[in-house]
Parts: structure tokens; sequence; C-alpha cells
């Protein structure tokens, strides 16, 4: 019975490890599936209701990708400039940048895009949706991105800021050779996470009309009323993008480490 109970537990054996945990995750998977039939009972699927809207599906697919790029771009420039930001020596500065990540941390996202979208951006004069949308998705992120560089920035210790200045490295280049390399390896999980985030919280773009995968599922299911079929293809989409993400952020990390 022990032998049995083992064969589920993780060992210091690699060989054995490597198939046990083969086998263990076949087992998990097969599971799952079993599941999900059991959830369905007799609900038939149709897949072939699906066939004449590839074109939508792909043009939506497409365009999740195009705005998260961008969006994932710019949070990341605007995460450093405000993570920075929050350890100015001026107050005014340190206080606006508090507020900022604050603020958005603290509000539900979609209430941002509807406020952005129907009061800040009429305001500014713009109406297309689409570059709206990136920017609503780029501060929100921004927000994050700016915490998970501060705390990496924060971790290193001050030794090494004392070295820097021993050496009589500028501010700049105390950042540039000691400070950021050992703050890039540290935040690469968490910025992999928030990647992963920004691309299902595209989803909400849907609700300001921008055509991206979410929204084109939503028009599909309200023609041809396939709510499993369609939300099981979203699932899949989504996770198609966000789980390699976590398998090269994993390898990363090991490189990483290994390195150091």
């Amino acid at each position: 019975m022990r032998n049995f109970l083992d064969f589920f537990l993780v060992t210091k054996d690699v060989e054995s490890s490597k198939l046990k945990k083969t086998i263990n995750l076949a087992i998990a998977l097969l599971l799952l599936i079993c599941l999900f039939l059991l959830a369905l009972g007799d609900y038939t699927m149709k897949w072939a209701s699906l066939s004449a809207y590839g074109g939508k599906l792909i043009n939506g697919y497409k365009m999740t990708l195009v705005i998260t790029f961008f969006a994932m771009f710019i949070s990341l420039d605007l995460g450093f400039i405000i993570a920075f930001l929050n350890h100015s020596k001026i107050l005014i500065v340190h206080y606006l940048s508090k507020i900022y990540v604050e603020i958005i941390r603290g509000t539900p996202f979609l209430v941002q895009i509807i406020f952005f979208f129907y009061i800040i951006t009429p305001a500014l004069g713009l109406n297309n949706r689409y570059f709206i949308g990136v920017s609503i998705l780029a501060i929100f992120s921004s927000a994050y991105v700016s915490e998970i560089i501060r705390a990496g920035i924060e971790s290193i210790g001050e030794s090494q800021h004392e070295a820097s200045r021993a050496v009589g490295f500028t501010t700049f280049q105390k950042y540039r050779y000691v400070i950021l390399p050992q703050v890039t390896t540290r935040i690469l999980p968490s910025l992999t996470g928030q990647l992963s985030s920004l691309i299902k919280d595209s989803s909400l773009l849907s609700v300001i009309a921008v055509s991206e995968f979410t929204l084109n599922i939503q028009e599909i299911t309200a023609i041809n009323f396939r709510t499993y079929e369609n939300y099981i293809v979203l699932a899949v989409g989504y996770l198609l993008i966000t789980f390699p993400i976590s398998v090269i952020s994993r390898k990363l990390e090991r490189k990483f480490n290994y390195e150091s």
C-alpha cells in the first residue's frame, strides 16, 4: 500500500521522478476530461457551427495579440518611470506616483475603462477605440508593473548601492550596471504573471466594442447560440498565449539562477 502511495509523491530519484510526473500528469488530465464530460451531460457538441466564422475568430485573435503587445510595451516603459518617480526625493513627485498607483490598483478595471472611455477621452478629442483600448490597458498594467519593479529595486541590499558609490559610479551607472541586471532576474516571474493577466484583462475591452477575441466570440454566440463550443474556443485561445509564456519564464528563471 505504501509503495502505491509513493507513486503519487515526489522523490529524489530523478529518473523515476520524471516517469512518475509524466504518468501523474496524464492521470490528472484524464480526470479533468472525465469531469468535463460529466458536466456536459447530454449536451451534444456541434463544432461545425463555428466553421463559418473562422475568419472572424482569427481576426479577433490577432487583434488581441496586437493590443496586448503594444499595451505591454507601453506599460513597461510607464512602469519603470513610475517606479523611479516613487523613489524621487521631491515629495510632490513621490506622492503623485503613489496616488496614481493606489487609484489604479484600488479600483476595478471595468470602472476605469468606462471612466476613461466616456469621460476622459471625449474631453481630449480621442475617438479611435483601439488606441483608447491600448492606452487604458497600458495605464492599468503600468501601476502593477511599477510595483513589481519597485519591489525588485528595494530587494537589492544597501551594500550594493554603497559599493557602487565607492567605485565612483553615477546614479545612472549604478542602476545600469549593478542594480537593474540583478532586478531583472528577480522580477521576471512576476512580470510574466502580469503579462498573462494583461492578456486576460484585454477581454474587458469588449465593453467598449474593441473587436478583439472575446467580443468576436460574444457576437458569434449571439448568432449560432452554441455557448459551450464558443467559450471553449475562447478559453483554449487564451491558454495558447499564456501557457507558453509561463514555460518560457520558468526556463529563463532557471537559466538566470544557474548563471548566478
